[in-house]
C-alpha cells in the first residue's frame, strides 16, 4: 500500500498554500518592480525631451511636456 497517512497529507497541503503564498508574493514583487522600471524610462524620456525643448526654446512643447510629466508623478504618487 502506498497511502499517506492523515498528517502526511494536511503537512503536504500546508506546503502547497505556503508555496502558493510565496508565488502570490514573488508575483506582485515582479509586478511592482517592473512598474518602477517603467515608470522611471517615462521620465527619463519626457526629461530628456523637456531638456530638449529648453534647449530650443519651445516654451508651447516645454509646457505640453511638463503637463506630461505632472500627470505622470500624479499617477503614480511620486
Amino acid at each position: 500500500m502506498n497511502e499517506k497517512s492523515y498528517t502526511e497529507l494536511m503537512k503536504l497541503g500546508a506546503m502547497k498554500r505556503n508555496r502558493m503564498k510565496e508565488n502570490f508574493v514573488l508575483d506582485l514583487y515582479i509586478d511592482m518592480l517592473l512598474s518602477e522600471i517603467q515608470l522611471t524610462a517615462e521620465k527619463e524620456k519626457l526629461l530628456r525631451k523637456i531638456d530638449l525643448a529648453i534647449d530650443r526654446r519651445d516654451k508651447k512643447l516645454f509646457l505640453c511636456l511638463s503637463g506630461q510629466l505632472k500627470e505622470i508623478n500624479k499617477r503614480f504618487g511620486t
